[in-house]
């Protein structure tokens, strides 16, 4: 039996657990059984970016008809049960993207010793880089037991990684201070860690929501520490760059509104906030000349075609270590069971309940 979580795509508040009998393989495919993945803020970004970034297109939802129901992709880890193909026997294990469910048929080309890449037809416009599958087994130095930190902070270190390389290849946009909206996320901390150790890189501010601060500033990877709540007044008006993981329009407008001409430029990463999607500029919305919408996917690709695969593979590598040992080490792991766990703790995902100290991860 295979059972999938679903959430609604206009409201991503709304989920349920949908059930049906495994499809009967077709020549070539393999089925994997999910064993676990991480769920973070991160992925309440796919929900949000759904539609515009193409998330819901990579993991079709059952009993659909009506195309209202959604699965959020998350990262993760499963083993190959079944196999019609001859490069791939069972037993073998993927790292990759995963959709919150019991398990995946996977259409397999690009086969290596260490890699595979989904052929799907409905993925064949997505970004490559979330079709691909490492075959972890194959690597002398894969242990089981890093699995967790793995699905939990790889992902997101990565995105920092892009996030710190494109800051310091513009000179940081001219600015003498970053300020990171949403500092508490895992991927706002990475990014802190690399700019922590840029000799060059200007002051680092954290903005946070007050319950946060305490956590944030203890972490000592910020210059400085601001709640929502205050930073209208104690925010120094300099030229700044902002990498905003949130998208909340009402943030944005102040940070605007407080900043002026010294907003040097404006990088959304994640849209956390969905209900603020479709905001105009009286909302919030940045100069679109000095705004960007990062996506990670495409810099990694240009990055690739620059420096060549094994030259990214090597920085970024360097980076995601460095930055998962600075921050791991505090993390709480709460390892739910199976798609029930999930389902209890969804809602306080949803609404930014979850503390920053929790790694989630779903052991199926």
């Amino acid at each position: 039996m295979h059972k999938e979580f679903q959430v609604k795509k206009a409201n991503p508040n709304q989920h349920r657990i949908v059930k049906a009998d495994h499809k009967i393989l077709g020549d070539g495919d393999i089925r994997v059984d999910i064993d676990q993945f991480a769920f973070t803020a991160n992925n309440l970004t796919y929900a949000a970016a759904g539609d515009s970034l193409g998330y819901w297109q990579f993991f079709p939802a059952l009993e659909n008809d009506d195309n209202t129901w959604g699965i959020i992709p998350v990262w993760g880890f499963a083993d190959v049960v079944e196999s019609n193909h001859e490069a791939i026997p069972v037993g073998d294990r993927l790292y990759g993207y995963f959709p919150p469910a019991t398990s995946l048929i996977i259409q397999p080309s690009h086969v290596s010793d260490r890699s595979l890449v989904d052929n799907s037809a409905h993925r064949q416009a997505l970004p490559p880089l979330y079709n691909r599958y490492n075959r972890v087994l194959a690597d002398s130095q894969y242990d089981r037991s890093t699995d967790t930190a793995r699905i939990l902070l790889a992902p997101l270190h990565v995105t920092s990684f892009c996030l710190w390389d494109q800051l310091k290849s513009n000179n940081y946009y001219g600015a003498e201070q970053i300020v990171i909206v949403s500092a508490s996320s895992k991927t706002s901390l990475g990014l802190a860690y690399g700019l922590a150790n840029d000799d060059n890189a200007p002051t680092v501010v954290a903005l946070t929501s007050s319950r946060n601060v305490n956590f944030v500033a203890g972490l000592e990877l910020y210059q400085q520490t601001i709640s929502y709540e205050e930073f209208t007044s104690t925010l120094q008006n300099k030229p700044t760059v902002i990498v905003d993981m949130a998208g909340n329009a009402g943030v944005k407008a102040a940070l605007q509104n407080k900043l002026g001409d010294n907003l040097n430029y404006y990088i959304s990463v994640g849209i956390t906030h969905w209900e603020d999607l479709g905001s105009d500029v009286a909302n919030g919305k940045p100069n679109p000349d000095k705004h960007e919408m990062f996506f990670a996917p495409s810099y990694i690709l240009d990055r690739m075609k620059e420096w060549g695969p094994s030259e990214f593979d090597k920085r970024s590598s360097t980076f995601v270590g460095g930055a998962a040992m600075a921050t791991f080490g505090w993390m709480e792991v709460d390892q739910q069971a199976g798609l029930d766990g999930l389902t209890q703790l969804y809602p306080a995902a949803c609404k930014g309940e979850l503390p920053p100290s929790l790694g989630l991860v779903i052991k199926m």
